[in-house]
């Protein structure tokens, strides 16, 4: 009924736009009786039809003195506010509903795809379980339009959008996407709670081929034609975005699942109460995880249980991912990474302090590092990078002790520069990069700096280091091991000798530097002063 006024509101001033001196007064009437035919059950909207039919043509008086622009723009208002009546569908408690054969649930100006997940009947109020009418949401956002493809083999289902509208939903299963082979989707805006009998070793969002396939056969018939050609590629999904949400795993399984998929987006999320990872990628390419909060106690800082945090707030297994400010504050490992070329900036871990057993960011990928960690604070956790190779930390601060572990694997360090960071510690005598030779010593060790850090309170380390010495005979030694990182290993050295005697100067060379000791000898006994310059890369 209100469709058919505005229908009418629409020709009213079309007509009036085309013939503004032609027989207004049988017009008028035409008007009236349309009217009062379609809105005898509806006399609010009659009210409201006619105050836009008067706000448009402007009364008698003014008929036809609107401007083409004013028209155009009133046409369009009408036209946009008809689509979104459309596109409604039934609610619990609407006056309106949709036509049993109308299409998903479309919001907004024409063309746009949001599926409000409270019109498929989800609880937000997270009272009641919800996890069969928000994945209804999602499979129907699969069953949509789409345009050609993103990568070989993935279709591009054109931007819908899953909307939480800002509700907290209990959920009892995993939310799954309804087959591989697809991408660009996004699903924002609201809290996501396992409920007491969630799978401990699920996931509230779960990004796989597996969870998908049982599902492949709900999908619409107009996406399956493009979706054959799925297996051709090597990812699952392609630009899914998952932002604005609170994830609560309550202490049953873990928050997102991203396996073997591209270019995916989790932005501005806050994942608690997880106890295997709060995030897991695995394999795949170019996840990005920005603008979050994670941890399994919500804490901010001094937790008296903290001895007893476990799980991984961020577990990496593949490639070229990133992590931008990002905030750590439970967790026994805050970012576990065994994939190579990933980059962490903006990263605070405070998680569970290096003292009772926990680790900011652990590298486990034996000989293919490739990670760049930059401007980050590790708040009480370390690093630990297993046999480091091609990788960069620099421009962080490091509070409370925290430290660079350098773990040896198969004795390899290649490529490594630990430079420009500030530490600062409790002067209990920690070093600031140190060494995991349990398993065997670093044997191959090439292009390895550490220098130019700030440090205060703890002992710096470095593998460049000065040093200078004063004596009056014929031999001079500095040592260098309470800097030097690596023992006995000096590559390097330059130095230089000054005496004050002025009868003769004598012949010296460099002697020894095993031990991280240098000699310098002279064939004859003077004062002299000494000045050593080593490096160990």
């Amino acid at each position: 009924m209100f469709l058919l006024v505005l229908d009418f509101v629409i020709l009213s001033i079309s007509r009036n736009r085309l013939s503004q001196n032609g027989e207004k007064s049988e017009r008028k009437e035409m008007r009236r009786t349309m009217a009062r035919n379609a809105l005898q059950p509806l006399s609010m909207i009659l009210g409201l039809a006619t105050l836009l039919i008067i706000h448009v043509s402007g009364g008698d008086s003014c008929e036809g003195q609107f401007s083409a622009a004013r028209y155009h723009e009133q046409m369009r208002q009408l036209q946009a506010i008809k689509a979104s009546l459309i596109g409604r569908e039934s609610v619990p408690g609407s006056t309106i509903s949709a036509s049993p054969s109308s299409a998903p649930p479309l919001q907004g100006a024409s063309g746009l795809r949001v599926y409000r997940v409270t019109k498929y009947g989800a609880d937000p109020t997270g009272k009641s379980d919800s996890t069969e009418e928000l994945n209804k949401a999602i499979e129907d956002a699969f069953q949509g339009p789409s345009e050609g493809l993103l990568m070989e083999g993935i279709s591009n289902l054109g931007g819908p959008q899953i909307n939480l509208e800002g509700g907290n939903y209990l959920i009892s299963k995993p939310l799954k996407l309804p087959a591989a082979g697809a991408g660009n989707l996004m699903i924002l805006g609201g809290t996501l709670r396992a409920s007491d009998n969630f799978p401990v070793d699920g996931y509230l969002i779960d990004l796989s081929a597996s969870s998908a396939s049982g599902q492949a056969g709900k999908i619409g018939s107009s996406l399956n034609s493009q979706l054959a050609s799925s297996s051709s590629s090597s990812y699952n999904y392609e630009y899914i975005t998952l932002k604005d949400l609170m994830l609560d795993s309550n202490y049953r399984g873990g928050g997102i699942s991203v396996v073997n998929s591209l270019r995916i987006s989790i932005d501005n999320c806050y994942i608690a109460h997880f106890t295997t990872n709060g995030i897991l990628v695995q394999g795949g390419h170019e996840t990005y995880i920005r603008n979050s909060f994670l941890g399994q106690h919500i804490t901010a800082g001094g937790d008296g249980g903290e001895r007893n945090f476990n799980g991984t707030a961020i577990n990496l297994m593949g490639n070229d991912n990133a992590v931008t400010d990002v905030v750590i504050f439970s967790a026994a490992i805050g970012i576990m990474a065994s994939g190579q070329a990933n980059t962490f900036s903006g990263v605070h871990c405070y998680n569970k302090a290096t003292g009772f057993g926990g680790t900011g960011i652990y590298l486990k990928l034996p000989g293919l590092t490739q990670t760049r960690i930059v401007n980050s604070y590790m708040d009480y956790t370390g690093i630990v990078a297993e046999d480091p190779v091609q990788l960069h930390i620099s421009s962080s601060f490091f509070l409370g002790d925290a430290f660079v572990l350098l773990k040896s694997i198969n004795g390899i360090a290649n490529g490594i520069n630990i430079v420009d960071n500030m530490f600062s510690g409790s002067n209990k005598g920690v070093e600031i990069v140190q060494l995991d030779q349990s398993n065997g010593a670093f044997k191959e060790i090439d292009q390895v700096v550490v220098d130019r850090n700030n440090v205060k309170g703890m002992k710096i380390k470095a593998t460049v280091a000065r040093g200078a010495v004063q004596g009056n005979g014929s031999s001079w030694t500095v040592d260098f091991n309470p800097v030097l990182l690596f023992p006995n290993l000096i590559k390097h050295v330059q130095y230089s000798l000054s005496t004050s005697s002025g009868s003769s100067f004598p012949s010296h060379a460099l002697r020894n530097v095993s031990d991280n000791r240098v000699v310098i000898e002279s064939d004859m006994a003077v004062p002299a002063n000494v000045f050593v310059t080593v490096d160990q890369a």
